[in-house]
C-alpha cells in the first residue's frame, strides 16, 4: 500500500494549491480526482483571476495541474469510494486500491444540481447538458437555452451566444440579482441573448422516435405559464451541491446545507481532516478563494505532522 503524508481529494484550484504547498513543505502528497480541474476546468472564460485578464478555464486549470505535478505531487486520477480511520492516520480506498497517508484535505468541490423535470435525464448528450464549455461547439447555428440566473448561467450564455443563433435564459427571479454586474451588462448587450424571468421549465420535450426506437434529440420545452420554446438544447446553471456521502461513516459536521464546517486553519471537526474550497461553508465560491484556502490547509497540515505543534 503506497504512503503519503497528505492525501488531497479533489482536483480543483483548493486541492492543486494544497499540493503546490505541500510539495514545498517537503510532504508527500497524492492528489486524487476524476478529471483535471474539477468544475473550474469547464469555465469559459474566467476574467478576475489576478495575472490573467482573460484565460479560459481548463487552460488555467492545466497550469496548475502542471506546477502540482513539477513540485513532485502525484495526480493520480481514480474515484474515491470510502475513508477510514486507523491508528497512523487514514486509509483511503478507490476503485484502483487503497492508499495510506497521516492526513487527508477534502477538495472534492461540489456537482450541479439538476431540474428534476421529465426529459432531462432521458435527454441527457441528446441536447440536454451541464456543461456549456463541453458541448457549446456542437450547436452552432442552432437555438439554445439557458436555465439559471447566477454567474455561471450568464458565462454559459455569452458562450453559447458565439455559437448559436438564439440563446434564452431562463430564470425563476425577476432579475439577475445574484449575478455580478458586469456579466449582466454583456448579456443585456448581446442581440442574440433573450432573458426570460419569472419563468421555469416544467418538462423538456423530443421529437418523435427516430429509427431503431432512439430518443431523439430536444426539440422543445415546457414552461410553467404554459408557454412552449422551441429549441435545440438545454443548458443547466442552476447551483451546485457538495457531495460528500462517502464521509458520512466520519460524521464531519455540516452546516444546513450540507458544506463542511472549517476553522480558521480549515480544520474539519475530524481531527487529520482538513477541508478547502467550494465543499466548504465559505461565503464565496471562487477560485481565488479557494486557492488560498488551499494554501491555509497546507500550511496547518505541515505544523501538525512535520513539527508536531497542534495550532490554534
Amino acid at each position: 500500500m503506497e504512503n503519503y503524508d497528505l492525501i488531497i481529494l479533489g482536483g480543483g484550484p483548493a486541492g492543486l494549491t494544497a499540493a503546490i504547498y505541500a510539495q514545498r513543505y517537503k510532504l508527500k502528497t497524492a492528489v486524487f480526482s476524476k478529471t483535471i480541474g474539477g468544475i473550474a476546468a469547464t469555465a469559459h472564460k474566467i476574467l478576475n483571476y489576478p495575472s490573467y485578464e482573460d484565460i479560459k478555464g481548463f487552460e488555467l486549470m492545466k497550469k496548475f495541474t502542471d506546477h502540482a505535478k513539477n513540485f513532485g505531487a502525484d495526480i493520480i486520477y481514480n474515484e474515491i469510494l470510502n475513508v477510514k480511520k486507523t491508528k497512523t492516520g487514514f486509509t483511503v480506498s478507490t476503485k484502483k486500491g487503497d492508499y495510506a497517508c497521516k492526513k487527508i484535505l477534502l477538495a472534492m468541490g461540489t456537482e450541479r444540481r439538476k431540474l428534476n423535470v421529465p426529459g432531462e435525464a432521458r435527454l441527457l448528450g441528446k441536447g440536454v447538458s451541464y456543461c456549456a464549455t463541453c458541448d457549446g461547439t456542437f450547436f452552432k447555428d442552432k437555438i439554445v437555452s439557458v436555465i439559471g440566473g447566477s454567474d455561471a448561467a450568464l458565462t454559459s450564455a455569452l458562450l453559447l451566444s458565439e455559437f448559436a443563433t438564439k440563446v434564452y435564459i431562463i430564470y425563476r427571479k425577476p432579475s439577475f440579482f445574484r449575478a455580478e454586474p458586469s456579466w449582466i451588462e454583456l448579456v443585456e448587450k448581446n442581440e442574440k441573448i433573450e432573458s426570460i424571468f419569472n419563468e421555469e421549465v416544467v418538462k423538456i420535450n423530443s421529437s418523435a422516435k427516430v429509427k431503431g426506437g432512439d430518443v431523439a434529440k430536444v426539440s422543445s420545452i415546457d414552461l410553467k405559464s404554459g408557454k412552449k420554446l422551441k429549441l435545440d438544447g438545454v443548458f443547466i446553471e442552476i447551483g451546485s451541491f457538495p457531495k460528500i456521502d462517502f464521509l458520512l461513516n466520519l460524521k464531519i459536521k455540516q452546516d444546513k446545507s450540507g458544506y463542511i464546517e472549517a476553522d480558521k486553519y480549515q480544520r474539519t471537526s475530524f481531527p487529520g481532516i482538513y477541508a478547502a474550497g467550494d465543499v466548504t461553508n465559505n461565503v464565496l465560491k471562487q477560485i481565488i478563494n479557494a486557492s488560498g484556502e488551499g494554501a491555509v490547509a497546507a500550511y496547518g497540515i505541515y505544523q501538525e505532522i512535520k513539527r508536531g505543534s497542534q495550532i490554534s
